[in-house]
């Protein structure tokens, strides 16, 4: 988004506060004091820990994961659901008539660049490592009690327990936040932090160590959780280019792709989001839509747009089950995957909500919540038809074992190259999902900088490209970090550790984005709403 969104923001005389009153200039920064400050220095602190107390790092994180999937699982799942229902909410509400920069706004992009910008920080590099390893797993180890002897409920079972973790829930998580900062920024005249959507409930005691502690717990998530995706990412691209060139595996190479990675991001960095984030969101949607029309086409077209409305059907019809934390006997499943994936999905949320938030002035809330909920669901049904669909076929109908094999050896990373290996023209599709992971990491820490930026600069959108520099590098030496004190395993302990607090900060700010559109709606209709300048 350009830089003149400050210009943008409604004149709102209710507001006893100035963007970037609390900052400090130093050294050439310009940073939110203490945010910048305690959340900078504390993670600084944790990578130095990580690093050098590695096998200590691992054994802490390993043992949380577990301890908090068990215990808090009814604190994720809960809180999902009411998202989801929340949104639901406002597609028939009368607030979804409110339109986000007041009346006359119009949008600063058209439906292809916003898609575009939107999906790829949304879950680009998540769709690319579970894309085809899930549906996989969960059609040999399928959720709720099915008998995986029994192929056909096993099947649908698998792949509706996949899209519920890429469908409606995720996508409800990113809708609230986004919302909430869009709005309470471009109607209400605050200032494009996590804490401003807290001004119905704390008012002007947003400003004071309560926004400060909000503020310092979205930075922790984001960052968190942006670095297990980062993760993730370095893993596939590290087993992809071992697959095709026969590259070194292991954590070193791991670690040498995200600097090199990182050191891109950073170029991407300097050039703003209009320069830099969407256009190389652009390259990837093409790149994306290439890739998945090659495997739906060479897959057997037939047979996905079938197991499209099969799997979409098996979803509606499993949604409540997989939705109910009571009473399970699948704990495996949930407490493995749907509760990691809650955690994740919220820790992201500061970063994609945020992203989309800055994006998507001159939107009703109707069509945003629409755009923002719906779409992205069906996408995500395609996407996980075209290539987990695909290679549980593979496997049914030829007997090719090689994604199989990757689950049975615990290598995810290997799961979508498995699959494209027994397609045409495995050389060139192999490298294009190679670039996708890296553009997608990218993307991530391009975007991904730019909001812990504003966070911790008062809300400010103009902040020295230092700042931005400082939070890209870090978000890179967090996931080198994790890498060395456990891999995989350590990525997801730390986005399920910072995702706990942050679902209960999501909850509360729920009910207070539902008090701002209320009084907007009332301020509208008596004409008493804040004006644009």
């Amino acid at each position: 988004m350009s830089e003149d969104v400050a210009e943008k923001v409604p004149d709102n005389p209710d507001v006893d506060y100035e963007i970037g009153q609390d900052n400090i200039q130093i050294f050439g920064l310009d940073i939110h004091n203490p945010v910048f400050a305690v959340s900078g220095g504390i993670i600084v602190l944790f990578v130095i820990y990580a690093m050098l107390f590695s096998t200590h790092a691992e054994h802490m994180l390993g043992d949380l994961r577990p301890w908090i999937t068990s215990t808090f699982d009814w604190v994720f799942m809960g809180a999902g659901n009411i998202f989801v229902l929340f949104c639901l909410f406002l597609l028939v509400s009368p607030w979804g008539r409110i339109r986000l920069g007041g009346p006359d706004a119009v949008p600063d992009y058209g439906y292809g660049g916003w898609f575009a910008m939107l999906f790829a920080a949304g879950m680009g590099i998540g769709l690319m490592f579970f894309g085809v390893l899930e549906p996989m797993y969960h059609f040999q180890n399928p959720p709720l009690g099915v008998d995986p002897a029994d192929t056909q409920r096993a099947v649908a079972a698998g792949m509706a327990g996949t899209i519920f973790h890429w469908g409606l829930h995720p996508w409800a998580i990113y809708a609230v936040v986004a919302l909430a900062l869009a709005f309470f920024t471009f109607n209400r005249g605050l200032p494009l932090t996590i804490r401003s959507a807290f001004y119905p409930l704390l008012g002007n005691r947003v400003w004071g160590w309560p926004g400060d502690l909000i503020d310092i717990l979205a930075v922790f998530a984001t960052l968190f959780g942006l670095a297990t995706s980062l993760g993730l990412g370095a893993q596939q691209a590290g087993a992809g280019l071992n697959y095709l060139f026969d590259t070194p595996e292991g954590v070193l190479t791991q670690v040498v792709l995200i600097i090199g990675i990182t050191t891109v991001a950073l170029i991407s960095v300097m050039r703003g989001l209009d320069g830099g984030v969407k256009r190389l969101s652009e390259i990837n949607m093409v790149l994306a839509l290439v890739l998945l029309i090659f495997v739906i086409a060479v897959g057997g077209a037939l047979e996905v747009f079938t197991g499209f409305f099969g799997a979409a059907a098996a979803y509606a019809r499993e949604i409540v089950p997989l939705s109910n934390p009571i009473g399970r006997e699948d704990t495996d499943f949930m407490h493995g995957w749907t509760t990691f994936y809650w955690a994740w999905w919220i820790s992201w949320s500061p970063f994609v909500g945020m992203f989309i938030a800055r994006v998507s002035r001159g939107r009703t809330v109707r069509e945003f919540v629409t755009c923002v909920l719906l779409v992205p669901t069906v996408v995500s049904i395609l996407w996980m038809t075209a290539f987990g669909g695909t290679a549980v076929r593979q496997y049914l109908n030829t007997g090719y074992e090689g994604v199989a094999k990757t689950v049975s050896d615990y290598t995810p990373e290997l799961s979508l190259f498995a699959m494209l290996e027994a397609l045409p023209l495995t050389a060139v599709t192999s490298f294009i999902g190679i670039v996708l992971v890296i553009v997608f990491f990218v993307t991530s820490s391009d975007s991904g900088s730019l909001v812990i930026d504003t966070i911790t600069a008062g809300g400010k959108l103009d902040a020295p490209v230092a700042q931005r520099v400082f939070w890209c590098t870090f978000e890179g030496l967090v996931a080198i970090a994790l890498l060395v004190g456990g891999g995989l395993a350590s990525l997801q302990a730390a986005a399920i550790t910072t995702g706990l607090p942050f679902a209960i900060v999501l909850l509360i700010l729920t009910f207070s984005v539902a008090l701002g559109l209320r009084n907007e709606l009332r301020e509208q209709k008596a004409g008493t709403a804040p004006t644009q300048t």
